[in-house]
């Protein structure tokens, strides 16, 4: 096989192979020679149809697999030899005038991960924000949880339904006077107030009676998921089958054993538990944040473009699937807009820091054992059915870019733990308000060092709050599954991938709370359900 370098520029790297057609005839020869035994045809004993016989047979689907195994061949061979580390799967082409028997002449073109200087960690400082879960905290999580347990007594049948009672009805929807499939239901249950309708529904409801019937006209939104329905106005024939009121929940003993506890003090060891585990997060993330900052700034290397492209790829799509759900889509798409440089200095910064993380966890031994990635796969396996588990599986166990992906988030979070500790760390304690008014002040986006006026890290470019609101369920630094991407970027690397420190969540519009469907009217139905919470952007994307 003869190499030739067609670029070198930058991180950019392009070679032509030439792999001659004697290379790819004696690969046929070897295969020959295999699979001649196995063959049978008629007028010959099985084993002893001569090899000329088999060439003529199956000689030009044997020479496509000798030449696409040559090919796969010279690439690694290539890679070793020049010792490329590709920053994503290298593009390989064969000469379009190619015909079987010729020498085949082969592009490769491929960008290369730079080679990251050793990042300081002697004097990383931090300071950790620590909230108690004390009893306060304690009893306001009591208090909400009991009124999320909410106790439904039959009203009087002269009581006429207030916001936040609960109508039971029957309904049947109809459109210019004819009854449209699916819009008919019973014993739908609606909390007044909820606003798990469509627009205007459950006002009209308001004030109705036990065993009263109704008639409301509502018009379906614009953006309605049954399309026949949508933005046309339709009536709703209501029959009221019952009006409850919210009864008090009382904080005791009874309350915990209806939830199959045993008394309200292993209620409270519980809740506390989730308490301290949210606080901790919260406490994580502003301090992840901080180390992030700490480990930017200095370190202003090229990384390849192809990479922070898939990285903007992906903050932009999540960032156009959240301004579908904004009041005004429109207005939202065009703010983004506005702002795609900053993204895209955003989707830069992610990818340095991955590096940088990743040339650290590769320096100083971190890794992810093998017990620790078979979790890793059955967690991510579970979410299918039992055919497409085993799939996944086997797909995930033979294809290393796609174990890489599942593996970066989990890597991330081992090396950001290691760096902690070695960091200097002082504690302060501070209240649950002033760790996540530290957190949104940062409103989205870590401080960075700000470099050419041109080429700046934007981090310190606070964008409208409700694209930076800081996810409180949630810690950011704890990038979802779907949202982690390192793996096809840094795969090339034998050690772990390189992960792409997912320190924030992306400054996007805020997403509106998902409604249960199910308690609205039957999903299948267009009848009065509100239009139902995005679908999650697509998983099996790494992070870290």
């Amino acid at each position: 096989m003869q190499t030739v370098e067609t670029l070198n520029e930058g991180l950019k790297r392009a070679y032509t192979l030439k792999i001659t057609a004697k290379d790819i005839d004696s690969k046929v020869d070897a295969e020959l020679k295999r699979v001649a035994p196995q063959v049978r045809m008629p007028g010959f004993r099985p084993g002893k149809v001569p090899a000329n016989l088999v060439r003529k047979m199956h000689g030009p689907a044997l020479m496509q697999d000798a030449l696409n195994t040559s090919i796969q061949e010279g690439v690694q061979t290539l890679l070793a030899e020049q010792k490329l580390r590709p920053a994503i799967q290298p593009s390989v082409s064969l000469d379009e005038g190619y015909e079987l028997g010729q020498d085949a002449e082969v592009k490769v073109e491929l960008e290369v991960l730079p080679d990251v200087p050793t990042p300081s960690i002697d004097h990383l400082k931090l300071e950790r924000l620590t909230v108690p879960a004390d009893e306060a905290a304690l009893q306001a999580q009591l208090q909400k949880f009991a009124d999320q347990q909410k106790r439904w007594d039959d009203a009087k049948p002269t009581y006429k339904a207030k916001m936040g009672d609960l109508v039971v009805m029957d309904f049947t929807g109809k459109v210019d006077g004819i009854a449209f499939d699916g819009g008919t239901g019973t014993d739908m249950s609606v909390e007044l107030g909820s606003g798990r309708l469509i627009p205007g529904f459950e006002d009209q409801v308001v004030g109705v009676k036990t065993g009263e019937e109704r008639q409301i006209n509502v018009t379906f939104p614009a953006d309605y998921q049954a399309k026949d329905l949508a933005d046309k106005a339709a009536t709703f024939d209501l029959k009221i089958t019952a009006v409850k009121t919210a009864g008090e929940t009382k904080i005791d003993d009874e309350l915990a054993t209806s939830l199959g506890l045993k008394d309200l003090d292993q209620l409270k060891e519980l809740l506390k538990g989730q308490i301290e585990q949210e606080l901790n997060g919260l406490t994580r993330t502003h301090m992840k944040r901080k180390l992030l900052d700490q480990l930017a700034e200095g370190h202003d290397f090229p990384v390849p473009p192809s990479m922070v492209e898939a990285e903007f790829a992906q903050i932009w799509q999540q960032l156009e699937h959240e301004a579908t759900h904004e009041a005004d889509p429109e207005a939202a798409i065009a703010e983004m807009e506005s702002e795609r440089a900053d993204y895209h200095a955003i989707a830069e910064r992610r990818v340095r820091l991955g590096l940088l993380l990743s040339e650290i966890g590769q320096a100083n031994g971190v890794e992810v054992s093998q017990q620790e990635m078979n979790r890793l796969i059955a967690q991510a396996a579970s979410q299918y059915g039992p055919e497409d588990r085993t799939r996944f599986i086997e797909y995930v166990r033979s294809e290393p870019m796609a174990a890489a992906q599942l593996r970066a988030p989990l890597y991330e979070d081992k090396v950001v733990d290691w760096l902690f500790e070695k960091a200097d760390i002082s504690d302060r304690e501070v209240t649950r308000e002033e760790l996540e008014e530290a957190i949104e002040s940062e409103d989205g986006f870590a401080s960075g060092t700000h470099h050419h006026d041109h080429d700046h890290d934007h981090d310190h470019d606070h964008k409208p709050k409700k694209k930076a609101a800081a996810k409180k369920a949630a810690p950011a630094d704890e990038a979802p599954a779907e949202e982690a991407k390192p793996a096809k970027k840094a795969a090339a690397k034998k050690a772990e991938p390189a992960p792409e420190a997912a320190e924030e969540p992306v400054k996007k519009p805020a997403a509106k709370k998902a409604k249960p469907a199910a308690e609205e009217a039957p999903a299948e139905a267009a009848a009065p359900a509100k239009k139902p919470a995005a679908k999650k952007a697509p998983a099996k994307k790494s992070d870290a």
